[in-house]
């Protein structure tokens, strides 16, 4: 078996330096990832950093930036976890789209179901 490529897991392990959660707060598939710096030397980034960089100049979610990548998702998570820790990118939790209650709305249904 010596010769043997040792597969993609050998490479995923140095992206994350061995890491299997991200540093940090926890977020999930839908969080916000929106890139709000560009490093100084870009080179001392790995390529996988760019690409979220990039990817991320438009709010994009977790589970959007792990397919683009190509990557499992907690590995994308410890990049992102990377990429916030350095200040590069922000994390959010998405906003609640905005509920308004038209109380008219609630009458004429219950009293439709009243004449039932």
């Amino acid at each position: 078996m010596t010769g043997e490529d040792p597969g993609p897991l050998v490479r995923l392990f140095g992206l994350t330096g061995g890491r299997a959660r991200p540093v940090g707060e926890t977020f999930d598939l839908v969080a916000i990832v929106t890139t709000v710096s560009t490093p100084v030397q870009p080179a001392e980034l790995i390529p996988e950093h760019l690409a979220v960089l990039t990817l991320c100049r438009m709010p994009t979610p977790v589970a959007d930036v792990a397919a683009h990548l190509k990557l499992p998702l907690n590995i994308t998570r410890v990049i992102l976890g990377d990429l916030r820790r350095e200040g590069l990118v922000t994390i959010d939790r998405p906003r609640p789209a905005a509920q308004t209650i038209d109380e008219r709305i609630y009458r004429e249904v219950l009293h439709g179901l009243r004449s039932l």
